[in-house]
């Protein structure tokens, strides 16, 4: 049975657990070379020793999203072990402070910027010209349903993530003529170590219930439509916001 990313080679930012972890695996799954990439060594390297089921070759490159010089390493270290680079997946995120505007603290939203925004353009700046070497490439940015609407108390995590959406619509005009395509993904709140790490179960349950279908996602119901935006069967598709959200954003 043909796999939709066999010959593929992928970087997936942040794949050391949920969404990205998820991702990683469906790759995996697809017959994808799959770069793993993250801060943390441990994390990674468990995401790593995951994979290794479609054929498929799995590696761990250390990087900081926010720095540009580990975004560029990053992608010169994957061309060099496998020889070109096809895909990206800009998902490595944080949730940042949680403070109205007037008290926000400078340095979380210095952090929440450089990681979940400028990450995001650092990982094209270098990722957009490897792909054209290869010849064509998908990436896919992973924005939010607040990349679309606000909320309280989250100003920088927000602001990022729209940020992140005209990002992507900029880079799709400007690389469609030349076989990049570039789509963002919206998912709602996701069960994810982000999400326990910010909220409790009470708060938990009060934004499952902001959801048409009452539940928080599950990471590998996000990492089903990367694998569809990163392989050849979402050929005329650049330039799109997909939500996976469980209707949040139908209210």
């Amino acid at each position: 049975m043909s796999r939709l990313l066999e010959k593929k080679t992928a970087i997936i930012s942040g794949a050391g657990s949920g969404i990205g972890r998820a991702i990683a695996q469906a790759f995996d799954r697809e017959g994808a070379n799959v770069v793993v990439s993250d801060i943390s060594e441990r994390a990674g390297n468990e995401t790593v020793a995951m994979l290794g089921q479609g054929g498929g070759k799995a590696l761990f490159v250390r990087a900081d999203t926010s720095s540009a010089s580990d975004n560029e390493a990053l992608v010169a270290r994957t061309v060099k072990e496998f020889g070109a680079l096809h895909v990206a997946v800009n998902n490595a995120g944080i949730g940042g402070a949680a403070a109205p505007v007037g008290e926000y603290p400078v340095d979380s939203w210095d952090q929440v910027i450089a990681i979940n925004l400028s990450g995001v353009f650092y990982g094209m700046r270098y990722q957009v010209p490897a792909m054209l070497k290869s010849g064509s490439g998908s990436v896919i940015n992973m924005a939010s349903v607040l990349g679309q609407v606000g909320i309280a108390m989250s100003s920088a995590y927000v602001a990022a993530k729209h940020g992140v959406v005209g990002l992507t619509r900029s880079a799709a005009l400007e690389y469609g003529e030349r076989s990049i395509r570039v789509n963002a993904v919206g998912p709602g709140f996701i069960h994810t170590p982000l999400i326990d790490a910010n909220l409790n179960a009470e708060a938990q349950q009060a934004i499952a219930a902001k959801h048409a279908m009452a539940r928080l996602g599950r990471p590998e119901e996000v990492a089903e439509l990367v694998v569809w935006l990163a392989s050849d069967r979402a050929s005329f598709v650049t330039g799109a916001y997909y939500a996976v959200d469980g209707g949040y954003l139908a209210q």
